[in-house]
């Protein structure tokens, strides 16, 4: 399965924030959402960063409550990993792991195009495994 095929699934919509909003603001929206990161964009769908939980968790330990007054870019990660929609569940699961991270932006033509995050990756590698399973009964089953 790849990234274009589970974006088809569940859709193209991404939260996105400017850099310049305040952390207050973000961890508003994150809360709102009930999501992990927002993608930090300008305006034009330009992924200029990713702001996560663990990015907030960062800027409060350093700042204290003043960080909420921060902008985001003080906070967000600036060097953002990307996937495209020919990406592979397996790519991408390699793409996480070996980041440490849970949310990965779908780019294409160099514009924001969707995100995956590890649930979106874990669910489809469950149903292939499921499906290979019931594949492999089936097989046996006629043989």
């Amino acid at each position: 399965m790849t990234v274009k095929a589970i974006l088809e699934l569940k859709g193209h919509d991404v939260v996105t924030l400017g850099p310049n909003e305040k952390l207050s603001e973000a961890i508003k929206v994150l809360a709102e959402k009930r999501i992990g990161a927002i993608v930090i964009t300008n305006g034009d769908r330009k992924i200029v960063g990713i702001l996560s939980e663990r990015d907030i968790v960062r800027a409060i330990a350093q700042a204290g409550s003043m960080a909420l007054e921060h902008s985001v870019r003080d906070a967000m990660t600036a060097k953002v990993k990307i996937c495209n929609a020919h990406h592979t569940v397996n790519e991408v699961m390699e793409i996480m792991t070996t980041g440490r991270f849970r949310h990965l932006p779908v780019e294409q033509n160099g514009m924001l195009d969707g995100i995956i995050s590890i649930g979106d990756v874990v669910k489809r590698r469950i149903e292939d495994v499921e499906r290979e399973a019931s594949d492999i009964r089936a097989y046996i089953a006629t043989a």
